[in-house]
């Protein structure tokens, strides 16, 4: 399975179509428990221990974001955007939704490329995708780049930081959604807005992940 068609048609049989709780204008293939969906995509790939189809969730940083986003309009009216670690696409759907004059949607999971086509298809909308690691060159040129739950695990935040900071020193501006992730440096960041967001219990310890934006500065 390694052509985008032949993912997009495994997630189209192993998802539905839904609308994240935060952000109901928005409808995302999306499934509604993880280790199942796992061990289907291990099983189709014959290969197993791989990562987790962040893909197929509405993570709470990201409906966060993407909220955020839709209700402010006027930080990506208009702008480049980077969708960094894009998952499902659902915070480059809803900047290219708030008017967005460009949006790359960058991930290195190919599940994760070809549910973004499909999601992108089904809201209307056209994203730019890549499945580089953003993270290991300077980064592209962006006037914002958009982070939604990416601070959960230690080396992958610190070349994150690493790499946001130096994108801001360009001028970028930085948003990121984040749950309470360990590996945030939240002592270094403005909070902008707060939001209770719904997820499930087969993802995260709650049924409701109360979830910040904040803006490097």
């Amino acid at each position: 399975m390694n052509s985008i068609a032949d993912r997009a048609r495994f997630i189209v049989e192993h998802t539905e179509v839904m609308a994240p709780p935060l952000v109901p204008e928005l409808r995302l293939h999306l499934a509604h428990e993880a280790v199942p969906l796992w061990q289907k995509t291990e099983e189709e790939l014959g290969t197993m221990g791989l990562p987790p189809p962040f893909w197929a969730f509405a993570w709470a940083g990201g409906q966060a974001l993407a909220r955020h986003v839709l209700d402010r309009p006027e930080l990506v009216r208009g702008k480049r955007v980077i969708d960094l670690a894009a998952g499902s696409g659902l915070v480059g759907i809803a900047a290219r939704m708030a008017g967005a004059a460009h949006v790359l949607a960058a991930d290195i999971d190919g599940f994760a490329l070809a549910a973004m086509g499909l999601n992108a298809d089904r809201n209307g909308v056209v994203l730019a995708t890549s499945g580089d690691n953003l993270l290991a060159a300077p980064p592209p040129d962006a006037d914002v780049i958009l982070v939604g739950d990416l601070f959960y695990e230690k080396t992958l935040a610190e070349q994150a930081w690493a790499w946001l900071m130096a994108a801001r020193a360009t001028g970028a501006v930085i948003l990121i959604g984040d749950p309470g992730r360990s590996y945030l440096p939240r002592e270094r960041l403005p909070r902008l807005a707060d939001y209770a967001v719904p997820v499930s219990r087969d993802l995260e310890d709650a049924e409701i992940k109360h979830t910040a934006v904040w803006q490097p500065v």
